[in-house]
């Protein structure tokens, strides 16, 4: 995430021309202001001494370049297919115009940089709009784009975010609408998804994870129109919740999504979907959202379609409770959480081809291309009909178990008979269509098998704790720990980047910027702007 302090510069700081800029390293600062160099993009701060500029989401912009480039492929070849078969198989050139290329809105731009990047290094656009309300930003984007010379491609817009949104909603809509907000961006929902062509990519960030994953589910409520709950599996859960409430929103106008591509990474989240006009599709929404039960100390989930369909476009409203009020496993209660988005979150053929495009020379190279393989490989592993997932290694704790090894559990649970795979949300996940208590059986064999002085069946004593009723359960499934041909997931053995550790001292998100104190700003007060963009990257 990219920006500049709140600020408003004087005319004759707003006015200077920038040079051709030639540096080679991240950040830079001069007499004249701030320089930082990204992909083949180099913007520049004139008198800011202080730029919010954040490396860590240089993986966000180097993934949505990947999507964007097959996604404007895609639609020039489908145009020419009715106009030009000479030209089928002809990529699309970076920095040209294509009359029948797509048309980006970046409703959030603040320097630009992102929008550059894309005029850059992506093939068979058309236009960008890099909008921005605040008007020191949008003459920094000017800046920004002509010492790039992408004139041609990026127009830079002053305005509200929503208002240009719900300008387009009618006519002359956008093909792809990106939206990387500071925080949540649940104000910009209603008006991206009516914004957005028929068949057209909506590119989504949200960094507020403390309310997606749990913390403040009454605040999640009030975004986003769903419960949050605390488990591993909150990062999915997060990525549910926020194709839910997009969902929730198109379906108001008779369209519907389909994800394509919902990562969880470092400190947020970022989907990509197209968005399509359908009533009928749009009316079966439901079959796609659940409830969730989950147990407040084993984490056992229990789960709870709102509707179900027989197939034949008729819709069923979903049965009662699918747990009684308090856990089978360890006698605690149940939290409720959702509604959720309960369908696939990916497009197992589109990560695929996500893929192989990082094997193409000619679309050139990404900094953070290693990482963006190794996560694209774990998504493509996993399991796409299996909603959310356990953390083995926390489930070995409510046991007082040491975390068994990964190829061990899945080895388990693959010679029982089902199937298996991580999350790359989580790096100890187990994402698999065994009941529960298969998964208790295997812990609990093991558990036996490391402890084996143990008497087992372990007796209940006078006062039982949550875990002790779990240790007494007699085991039902039939075990077996060998190793299975399959238990060690393909991307581990490759050694990929899968799981990415903090990688700077400081990591996180950044604190939101503020105005500065130089003689050559004036601050921007909370009332000069919209209520609605108060919460946008600057």
């Amino acid at each position: 995430m990219l920006g500049v302090k709140v600020l408003r510069l004087r005319s004759k700081v707003l006015g200077l021309k920038i040079p051709k800029l030639d540096c080679t390293s991240k950040m830079h600062e001069s007499q004249e202001g701030t320089y930082i160099s990204e992909g083949q993009a180099k913007v520049f701060f004139p008198g800011v001494k202080d730029v919010f500029y954040n490396p860590v989401q240089e993986f966000n912009r180097d993934l949505s370049i990947s999507v964007l480039r097959i996604f404007a492929q895609k639609h020039i070849k489908d145009q020419e297919k009715t106009s030009d078969e000479d030209n089928e198989n002809k990529f699309p050139k970076p920095g040209e115009s294509y009359s029948n290329g797509i048309d980006i809105l970046e409703a959030l731009a603040a320097s630009g940089l992102r929008s550059i990047r894309y005029a850059k290094e992506i093939g068979g656009l058309k236009s960008i709009t890099a909008n921005d309300i605040s008007i020191a930003a949008t003459q920094s984007i000017k800046s920004n784009v002509e010492s790039n010379a992408v004139e041609k491609l990026v127009n830079p817009n002053q305005g509200d975010a929503c208002a240009v949104m719900y300008e387009h909603r009618h006519k002359n809509k956008f093909h792809c609408v990106d939206i990387d907000p500071y925080g949540s961006p649940s104000p910009f929902i209603d008006a991206a998804v009516q914004s957005v062509s028929d068949g057209g990519l909506l590119m989504i960030t949200a960094t507020d994870m403390a309310i997606l994953c749990g913390n403040l589910p009454e605040s999640c409520f009030a975004k986003y129109g769903s419960l949050s709950l605390k488990n591993k599996a909150c990062h999915e859960m997060a990525l549910r919740i926020l194709l839910q409430s997009i969902q929730s929103s198109a379906a108001r106008y008779g369209r519907y999504i389909h994800p394509l591509i919902s990562v969880s990474v470092d400190f947020y989240v970022r989907l990509f979907m197209l968005v399509f006009s359908g009533k009928k599709e749009a009316k079966s929404t439901a079959s796609k959202l659940s409830m969730v039960y989950q147990c407040v100390n084993c984490h056992t989930l229990s789960w709870q379609p709102l509707m179900t369909t027989d197939g034949a476009n008729k819709f069923i409203r979903g049965g009662g409770p699918p747990t009684s009020s308090s856990c089978q496993f360890c006698r605690s209660r149940q939290n409720l959480g959702g509604p959720i988005w309960s369908a696939p979150i990916h497009d197992p053929e589109f990560v695929a081809s996500l893929l192989d495009s990082l094997d193409d020379d000619s679309l050139g190279s990404l900094k953070t291309e290693k990482r963006i393989r190794g996560i694209l490989s774990v998504i493509h592993e996993e399991l796409p009909d299996i909603p959310l997932f356990y953390g083995y290694d926390r489930m070995a704790s409510f046991l007082k178990l040491s975390c068994p090894s990964l190829i061990e559990f899945r080895s388990a649970i693959l010679n029982a008979g089902y199937r298996v795979s991580l999350s790359h949300c989580y790096k100890h996940s187990v994402k698999t269509d065994a009941p529960p208590a298969v998964l208790w059986d295997i812990l609990l064999t093991i558990a036996r098998k490391v402890l084996p002085k143990k008497t087992w069946p372990h007796s209940l004593p006078e006062k039982p704790l949550p875990s002790d009723y779990l240790l007494s359960r007699e085991i039902s499934t039939e075990v077996n720990l060998e190793q299975h041909i399959d238990a060690n997931p393909e991307s581990r053995k490759q050694k990929l980047v899968r799981f990415q550790a903090n990688p700077e001292k400081h990591w996180g998100p950044k604190a939101r910027a503020k105005p500065s104190n130089s003689a050559k700003t004036v601050a921007v007060k909370d009332n000069d702007e919209p209520s609605s963009n108060k919460k946008r990257k600057v």
